[in-house]
């Protein structure tokens, strides 16, 4: 079967419009829906969330490609970019670079989408890299560009791009179809535009995070600020379905079941983007409501449950974690643990050696 850019309709993609409009309306009521939950957090809880959101996405988006990187190195590098003041933290090439394309990706999402601009982000995300020839440029090797798996011997092609001479005038067709795109549904619009750019994979490397870059863009272009989504963040969590669905349809140009995959991948990154919001807006309501009546211990580990995003703790807060996070002993353990739940700051479940805390029932106990 030929891939997709061999059909003779491309890059004319086909999808039924029918089967996204529910999820079209449902991105939508969403979106309106983390506006007004935005409404109630100060500036300062807000420029915390965009530096949460950013920072989670510059992460996985990287390790999408398998590129692990330090977070609280991406998270300072993120700070300084907005002029946050954050205290200076030793970051690699590969970190300052993705944090660098990710807040440009913010600052600049009402741009035009441009050779420029795509070079530039091309720069950041291989910053530090000296093993490629062509960065900061469109690939111009002679060879296929190929996605494969396995050994030499017994090599999977799993998807061919069209070959490097090509590539200038398939981004300028590209670029022609993205700019002037914007009357399409949001969430339509961005898939075929993942799509169409992964499917032309105009460079040598970095094509996946600057492909994900543009699915952002295209959204937050259609909502007229930007997403604030945690679209990278979802994608890692099921990484083998993301590739499997990708590969599938690059080899037809009706994309149908492809457009309702990233849809409903769209909308469980809004859920969890909401989900921070309504955390950070529970961390301050706890906060206020306790004021002056926690200990130091208490408040360290009040803080460090709360680090660790809506999900809280794998399994709850132990008696064990405890006393490793505030360095006390078990007896006094015990009764900062009561103390909490006694206030409503935490919520227990089980009983003796099993028992386990949660924040005020702001976390799923049932973990």
């Amino acid at each position: 079967m030929p891939w997709n850019w061999q059909h003779p309709d491309w890059p004319q993609f086909t999808h039924d419009s029918a089967a996204l409009a529910p999820l079209e309306a449902q991105f939508q009521r969403q979106s309106g829906i983390v506006v007004g939950a935005l409404k109630h957090v100060s500036d300062s809880q807000k420029d915390d969330l965009i530096v949460e959101l950013i920072s989670t996405e510059a992460v996985k988006t990287s390790e999408i490609e398998g590129e692990i990187l330090n977070r609280q190195s991406v998270q300072a590098s993120i700070k300084r970019n907005f002029g946050l003041g954050a205290p200076f933290r030793k970051a690699t090439p590969a970190e300052q670079g993705i944090a660098e394309m990710m807040t440009s990706l913010y600052k600049t999402f009402d741009d035009p989408l441009s050779d420029l601009a795509l070079f530039q982000w091309h720069e950041m995300v291989t910053s530090g890299r000296t093993d490629l020839g062509d960065i900061g440029r469109y690939r111009t090797h002679d060879e296929p560009m190929q996605i494969v798996s396995g050994a030499d011997y017994d090599a999977r092609i799993h998807f061919e791009a069209p070959p490097s001479r090509q590539v200038k005038a398939e981004m300028a067709r590209f670029l022609d179809w993205f700019n002037g795109s914007g009357a399409l549904p949001p969430v339509t619009r961005a898939g075929i535009a993942h799509l169409y750019f992964e499917s032309i994979h105009p460079f040598l490397d970095g094509n996946g995070r600057i492909g994900r870059a543009i699915a952002e863009k295209a959204l937050s272009q259609s909502l007229g600020h930007p997403t604030l989504l945690a679209l990278s963040h979802t994608i890692q969590a099921d990484r083998k379905a993301y590739y499997l669905n990708l590969q599938q349809y690059t080899k037809a140009p009706e994309i149908t079941v492809w457009l309702v995959y990233f849809a409903k991948t769209i909308l469980k990154a809004q859920d969890y983007s909401l989900s921070l919001i309504e955390h950070l807006i529970a961390k301050t309501k706890l906060y206020v409501r306790l004021r002056g009546q926690l200990n130091e211990r208490q408040e360290k580990a009040i803080a460090r449950m709360f680090r660790e995003g809506p999900d809280g703790f794998k399994g709850g807060l132990s008696a064990e974690k405890y006393i490793a996070i505030t360095g006390t002993s078990r007896p006094t353990a015990t009764r900062d643990l009561a103390d909490l739940v006694l206030k409503g700051a935490l919520t227990r479940t089980g009983e003796r050696r099993h028992a386990r805390y949660w924040l005020g029932g702001l976390t799923d106990s049932g973990g």
